[in-house]
C-alpha cells in the first residue's frame, strides 16, 4: 500500500509561524541594520550630512523593541519555536556589530582598534550562545523566569553608543577623539577602544551575575 505524499509547504509558511513578539524582534534587527548603513553612508560621504544621527536614533529604538518583544510574548502568551534564536541574532546585529561599526566610523580604525572591535563582537556572540544553552538551567521553577544573567547582557553596549554620541555631538571624532591615539608596534591604538574590550570581557564573565528584572 502506497503512503500518501506529505502535503507541500505553502508559500510563506515560515511567516505564518511567527508570533506577534517576533515582529518586534525583527524590528530590532532592522534598526541595527539601518544603523550600520548610516555608518557606511557617513564614511562614503566623508562625514558630510546627517547620516550618522540615524545610527544614534535607531540603536535606542532597537533597545526598546528588544525589551518589547519579551513583554509582548508574556502578554500574549505566544512564542514561536524560533523566537529565542531570532532574538539572539537580532541582538548580535544591533548591540554587537552596529556599535562596533559606529566606533570604526568615528575614528577607531587602527589595527589594534580593529582587533579589539572584533573581540567585542565575538564576545557578544559567545555571550548569547551561552545564554541560549544555559537558560533552562538558570530558570526558576516557580516563576518560570531566568533568575540572573551570567555576564552583562549584550544590550548593555548601548552605554558605549551613548558615550560615542557625546563625543560626536561635541566634535570629538577622528583626530579629536577623546584620549587621542598612539602607535604600538606595527599598528595604531585609540585608548577609547579599551571601553569595548572591557564591555566584551564583562559579557563573557562566568562570575559576574546580573539579577534579571
Amino acid at each position: 500500500m502506497t503512503q500518501p505524499n506529505p502535503p507541500k509547504p505553502k508559500h510563506f509558511s515560515m511567516l505564518r509561524s511567527f508570533a506577534p513578539a517576533d515582529l518586534f524582534t525583527l524590528g530590532n534587527a532592522a534598526c541595527g541594520t539601518g544603523a550600520i548603513f548610516a555608518c557606511l553612508n557617513h564614511l562614503v560621504n566623508d562625514g558630510v550630512g546627517h547620516d550618522l544621527w540615524w545610527a544614534f536614533v535607531l540603536l535606542p529604538v532597537a533597545f526598546i523593541l528588544d525589551a518589547l518583544d519579551g513583554f509582548v510574548a508574556r502578554k500574549t502568551r505566544r512564542q514561536s519555536d524560533m523566537g529565542a534564536d531570532l532574538d539572539s541574532l537580532a541582538d548580535v546585529i544591533s548591540f554587537g556589530v552596529a556599535p562596533a561599526a559606529l566606533a570604526f566610523t568615528l575614528g577607531m580604525r587602527g589595527g589594534w582598534d580593529a582587533a579589539v572591535l572584533i573581540y567585542f563582537v565575538a564576545c557578544g556572540v559567545s555571550r548569547l550562545a551561552r545564554f541560549n544553552v544555559t537558560a533552562d538551567a538558570l530558570t526558576d521553577s516557580e516563576s518560570g523566569k531566568v533568575r540572573y544573567f551570567e555576564g552583562t547582557p549584550i544590550p548593555s553596549s548601548l552605554v558605549l553608543v551613548l558615550i560615542l554620541l557625546a563625543a560626536y555631538a561635541t566634535g570629538h571624532t577622528e583626530a579629536q577623539l577623546w584620549w587621542g591615539s598612539f602607535t604600538l608596534g606595527p599598528w595604531e591604538l585609540h585608548p577609547l577602544v579599551v571601553l569595548y574590550a572591557l564591555s566584551g570581557s564583562a559579557m563573557i564573565s562566568a562570575t559576574l551575575r546580573i539579577p534579571k528584572p
